[in-house]
């Protein structure tokens, strides 16, 4: 198992990390801390590392004839007819002879604009607030922001979790145009725009990891 080792003059304990995304495994360690006492530390976690790790699922590299989940629901890729790709009923056709991942990309990258502006927009609506521009990133640390000038920011792999997450990010997101915290008069907001947003924040928790895992090479 490769370990990465982390002096942190803040660090009070040794912590073991694995992340969710890639299965990098880190060791923190406060900056005094002898490497001899790491190892040993390590080597009582063996165990719960292997079967950690074995635990996690494989990333998903897209190529043609993968799957690729889409509004919650796996969806194959397949080489189409046209010159462009697109969406069909039940996959997604890119196109012969070009890679298809950036092609794949391209399409969630659309999709996730048109349907994260149309939930933005419909309880922009309902709270009355106007939000300033909205951008597309491929964020690993959040699902979406919002500055105080009203700008909203979202990750389009949303468009890959159920609707009613992408539904909730959105309503999230623009209830802090109107209270920049989490305190609970901002919930007391989310929860009227999206009453079962409870729901959908324990989805992405617990869930939201296997987005990330989706690899698009270029």
């Amino acid at each position: 198992i490769d370990v990465t080792l982390r002096h942190s003059a803040r660090a009070r304990r040794l912590s073991l990390r694995v992340s969710r995304l890639d299965g990098r495994v880190t060791l923190t360690m406060p900056t005094r801390a002898p490497l001899r006492e790491g190892i040993a530390f390590l080597e009582t976690k063996e165990s719960w590392l292997r079967k950690h790790l074995g635990a996690m699922r494989p990333a998903e590299v897209v190529a043609v004839g993968c799957t690729v989940p889409l509004r919650g629901q796996p969806v194959p890729v397949v080489v189409g007819e046209g010159r462009l790709a697109r969406v069909t009923d039940g996959a997604i056709e890119v196109a012969r002879g070009a890679p298809a991942a950036p092609q794949v990309r391209a399409i969630l990258r659309k999709l996730a604009r048109d349907e994260l502006a149309a939930a933005s927009d419909r309880y922009a609506v309902r709270l009355g607030r106007d939000y300033t521009r909205l951008t597309l990133r491929d964020t690993r640390s959040r699902w979406g922001s919002c500055t105080a000038d009203g700008a909203l920011m979202y990750s389009w792999r949303l468009i890959m979790a159920p609707p009613a997450v992408l539904d909730y990010v959105a309503a999230h997101e623009v209830a802090h145009l109107a209270e920049m915290h989490h305190q609970p008069a901002f919930w007391s907001i989310v929860a009227d725009l999206c009453p079962a947003y409870a729901t959908h924040r324990t989805w992405l928790r617990d869930h939201g990891d296997s987005l990330h895992r989706v690899i698009f090479p270029d």
